[in-house]
């Protein structure tokens, strides 16, 4: 199995699935898409695209310091092969592409699957969470209307950030991970781990609002009002997505939900605008950063795959070494044990030959004086 999921063949066919599936989803609204982006300045719509490519990059760089945290660092390149190509799972239906991807890309890694697995599942958990504190920060400061209508997230809060904290965190994935009959997570975050990751993924949330701003504010102005109005609705708009599982990428339920936050700054037709041209950025995004995942990390790859055998040969040369040299040490104890045997044995038969030539002597002596 390991042979297959590692073979290119293999890993260019279902790249190529992928990217099948989104170019699907935006086929199938292209002529309402063509026209949304021609209702959108060219300028706002390049910003947000830019500012998405920015959060998907914060993506990346939590998701690394929770595989770091684990104890499985990566360079920068591989990261972005390992997270882009396996995140492109996410277009497929079902849930478990995404994490099945990045799973078996780490594997080029020496990454155990445990570890990157673990990584995978509580980097959604920090986004989902975190997108969810943006909105309920954001939406009740929007208006007041906006307060009477999104107050219950505002109380959500403190729960929302109990979850955040490591062994809470880990305890509630192991709970989804038995229902579905899975193993637990490999082990808990440490709470500086944790925290990077957490600090990472909100500046992603920061350049998501930043674009949704950017889209919105085309039609309705750039106002603070509408700067935290797009900001919290499309966190909230995103977690719905998100929770939807059988809708792959969120498409559909997202845009929707968009649609019905933005609502009181703009009629359906201008928010089904925002919607369709948040998703083509989105899609986006994704190609891009997949694109330069293509082109790096294979360098790193096979440096990582030489260092490692290196490594196995270095301890097996060393293992030797030592055999050796324990070896050696042995004869030398040995011959130094035989050198003093033979020079006793040689110092005793000398003094033996010593005393008979004394008492030889003695007796001729004796011999003449009688």
């Amino acid at each position: 199995m390991r042979r297959i999921s590692s073979s290119p063949w293999v890993r260019a066919a279902l790249l190529l699935v992928a990217l099948a599936f989104a170019a699907y989803g935006l086929a199938v609204k292209w002529p309402e898409v063509h026209s949304a982006l021609g209702q959108l300045s060219w300028y706002d719509v390049l910003g947000a695209a830019l500012a998405v490519i920015a959060a998907l990059g914060f993506q990346m760089l939590a998701w690394r310091a929770l595989l770091a945290d684990l104890g499985s660092p990566l360079p920068l390149a591989a990261a972005t092969r390992v997270n882009f190509l396996g995140q492109l799972g996410k277009y497929v239906p079902g849930a478990v592409w995404a994490v099945a991807g990045q799973v078996s890309l780490a594997q080029d890694y020496r990454v155990a699957k445990r570890r990157s697995g673990t990584a995978s599942l509580v980097s959604m958990a920090i986004t989902l969470v975190v997108g969810l504190v943006m909105a309920g920060v954001v939406l009740p400061l929007a208006s007041a209307g906006a307060l009477r209508h999104y107050w219950w997230v505002l109380v959500c809060l403190p729960v929302l950030v109990f979850l955040l904290w490591p062994s809470v965190t880990k305890f509630g994935l192991d709970l989804v991970l038995r229902v579905v009959r899975r193993p637990p997570l490999y082990r808990a975050l440490t709470l500086g781990g944790m925290g990077r990751a957490v600090g990472w993924t909100a500046l992603a949330w920061v350049c998501y609002g930043l674009h949704a701003w950017l889209l919105v504010g085309d039609i309705a102005g750039h106002s603070l009002h509408i700067l935290l109005l797009a900001a919290g609705g499309y966190a909230l708009a995103w977690t719905v997505g998100f929770l939807l599982i059988p809708f792959p990428g969120g498409i559909g339920p997202r845009e929707l939900a968009l649609i019905a936050v933005l609502s009181p700054v703009m009629p359906q037709g201008p928010a089904l605008v925002v919607a369709l041209a948040s998703r083509v950025v989105a899609t986006i995004g994704d190609l891009f950063w997949a694109g330069i995942a293509v082109s790096v990390g294979r360098r790193p790859r096979r440096e990582a795959m030489a260092a490692g055998e290196a490594a196995e040969t270095g301890v097996a040369r060393e293992a030797e070494g030592s055999a050796g040299a324990s070896g050696a040490q042995g004869a030398a104890v040995v011959g130094e044990a035989s050198g003093v045997g033979e020079a006793t044995v040689v110092s005793e038969a000398g003094g033996a030959r010593e005393t008979g030539g004394a008492r030889e002597i003695g007796g001729a002596r004796e011999a003449g004086a009688s």
